[in-house]
């Protein structure tokens, strides 16, 4: 089940940091404003009452941007992460969802009906924009 505008709690935390750069200021900082910054959107997704699955977007219009995405180690590959993703867009009414990725989730984003491009990285991991876009 979907829920919109979660309210941040340590289960969501652990959820989110699964999708996070492992440096705990960083960490911490997105942490923050998910709390703080009403642009960081969090939405769940919940099997018999228990978050599985949590999800931070910032949207403008009829377009977000996942900025984290994280599902319990109980549950991955379950397609929860999918089916929270899908529920937003048609949820919030958007046209485009868009991430960007490196090689860890770029499969998922693929197998989820992402369109995936290999896009510049200032890294020396190779970087993906994934777009997911609603048929007209």
């Amino acid at each position: 089940m979907l829920r919109l505008h979660a309210t941040p709690t340590p289960d969501t935390d652990a959820l989110l940091t699964r999708a996070m750069a492992p440096e705990t200021q960083r960490i911490q900082a997105a942490l923050h404003r998910y709390r703080t910054d009403p642009d960081w959107q969090l939405h769940t997704w919940e099997v018999a009452g228990q978050v599985v699955c949590a999800a931070g977007l910032t949207t403008q219009g009829t377009h977000a941007t996942v900025l984290h995405i994280g599902t319990h180690p109980d549950h991955t590959g379950q397609g929860h992460a999918r089916a929270l993703l899908h529920a937003l867009m048609d949820t919030l009414h958007l046209h485009t969802l868009t991430a960007e990725t490196d090689d860890d989730a770029a499969d998922f984003y693929r197998h989820s009906g992402f369109h995936v491009q290999e896009i510049p990285s200032p890294w020396d991991r190779r970087r993906y924009r994934c777009t997911l876009t609603r048929e007209a």
